[in-house]
């Protein structure tokens, strides 16, 4: 599946906010060496350079050769190499200090395998930092997956590339058992988009593409159509300036895409996981913290003797 980097450049301050808001969760002194697993055109390696000016060396890795070259076009001055996270070994480098992700391992397999190559690459005392899309029953999801699931669709889209996301519980006993003390939370975006399209085209840059790349020209085109008409009926225009949620206190301030109009659309929402995790200093001894972390939170149970927290 090849990537599209203008498509997905077209929102870049939506797209990298969330990886300005993790590497300030980063509270190492100076790291020297950072690893970027799922780069893509480099706008989040260029975060971590900003964020630590003085690191010796800033790696970003990706999968697409597509986007490898943007990023290298775009950031001369940076490393870029093209790794798959399915073999991050390969890589043949080890001794991070951070190793960092946002919006990448939802379309890596194997999640508990993959943290533990993460964790592998850091020195011991490390910081890992991911973030992971959790908003797979937004609407705009469940629209594309219920047209690709329809009989007309069925037969071509069958083999779409599907999201490995696991559990916020899933992800909790993996950390407990393989990192050192971590956090876990969850942050959700919303954005507002000028237009019915405006929406397509975000996610023509993402979430669609698994499925167009498996379409010709024609139907592509009808796919896209199908999507648009059921976007249209699912997210209503709203008054001037205004968004809806029924969780307020779970959110950010919204971002602002394109003109203002009189009337604006409450987007799909961007609700991700975060994680902050150490390597343990000492590959013998297994101290794993038992919190599970959001903000403003408060403590409930959870039943392996932990505790979960919520906004």
């Amino acid at each position: 599946m090849q990537w599209d980097s203008a498509a997905y450049l077209r929102f870049k301050a939506e797209r990298t906010q969330p990886s300005i808001d993790l590497v300030k969760r980063i509270d190492l002194e100076q790291p020297r060496k950072l690893l970027d697993v799922g780069c893509g055109p480099g706008n989040s390696t260029q975060v971590l350079a900003d964020a630590f000016p003085n690191a010796l060396r800033i790696i970003g890795i990706d999968s697409s050769p597509e986007m490898i070259e943007a990023a290298k076009d775009d950031h001369p001055d940076m490393e870029f190499r093209i790794c798959d996270a399915l073999n991050l070994p390969s890589l043949g480098e080890d001794g991070f200090d951070v190793v960092f992700s946002n919006a990448c391992i939802q379309w890596v397999p194997d999640h508990p395998r993959l943290i533990r190559d993460m964790l592998a690459l850091l020195r011991p005392g490390g910081m890992l930092a991911v973030q992971v899309p959790m908003n797979y029953q937004e609407p705009i999801h469940r629209i594309i997956g219920e047209l690709a699931a329809s009989d007309e669709w069925r037969a071509e889209l069958a083999s779409a590339r599907i999201f490995h996301t696991l559990s916020q519980e899933a992800y909790f006993d993996i950390l407990a058992a393989e990192a050192g003390q971590f956090q876990m939370w969850q942050i959700t975006y919303l954005h507002r988009m000028p237009s019915h399209e405006a929406i397509m085209d975000w996610y023509k840059g993402t979430g669609l593409r698994p499925y167009l790349s498996l379409l010709s020209g024609e139907r592509a085109a009808a796919f896209e159509q199908a999507v648009l008409e059921e976007v249209a009926a699912r997210y209503p225009k709203q008054g001037k300036g205004k968004s809806s949620s029924a969780s307020p206190a779970f959110l950010s301030p919204p971002a602002s895409l394109g003109n203002r109009r009189s009337c604006t659309l409450r987007v799909p929402t961007d609700r991700y996981a975060a994680i902050l995790s150490s390597r343990l200093p000492d590959s013998n001894s297994k101290t794993p913290s038992d919190f599970f972390c959001r903000k403003n939170p408060t403590h409930l149970p959870l039943p392996h003797g932990g505790s979960k927290t919520r906004t």
